[in-house]
């Protein structure tokens, strides 16, 4: 079963990053552990793929419960993006949605508000991009090779 995150409850903020086709960069900022750096192989969906997407939740809740479930969670996240979309559903109304597998097969999602998410605008990508290229410098050595296919995922 997936770590939903209390519902999202326990995601704070952040932003993720796929301008560069075949990777998935950003930091993601959690209830009880702080910021956590993400690399993940893949793509966003084509909703939003080739861009950049922030987020803010508006139903935040940093209780202290969050660091004994996230306590463990790795920084950083390496692994596979599974399903980053705006819109992840067509029977659902359009929101924010965030899936990924880490290296250790630990499965991942959250959810936000319709309107808690946003592609990045000029004037915030200049922080942006420092951040992603620290991420991308200090982690590209980490990101298994092959890339991980769906097949690895079976099981789950």
């Amino acid at each position: 079963m997936a770590q939903k995150f209390a519902n999202g409850r326990w995601v704070q903020e952040g932003f993720l990053d796929n301008r560069v086709a075949g990777t998935v960069v950003g930091q993601v900022v959690f209830a009880g552990i702080g910021a956590v750096d993400f690399f993940l192989q893949g793509d966003f969906k084509t909703d939003i793929a080739g861009k950049v997407i922030r987020f803010r939740n508006s139903r935040f809740e940093d209780e202290d419960m969050a660091v004994h479930v996230l306590g463990d969670m790795e920084n950083p996240q390496l692994g596979r993006a599974y399903l980053i979309s705006f819109d992840p559903h067509p029977n659902l109304m359009p929101h924010p949605y965030v899936e990924w597998f880490s290296q250790n097969q630990e499965h991942y999602r959250f959810e936000l508000s319709p309107g808690d998410a946003w592609i990045a605008q000029a004037a915030e990508l200049e922080a942006i991009d420092r951040e992603s290229r620290r991420i991308r410098t200090s982690y590209t050595n980490l990101v298994p090779t092959p890339p991980l296919v769906d097949s690895d995922l079976e099981g789950e």
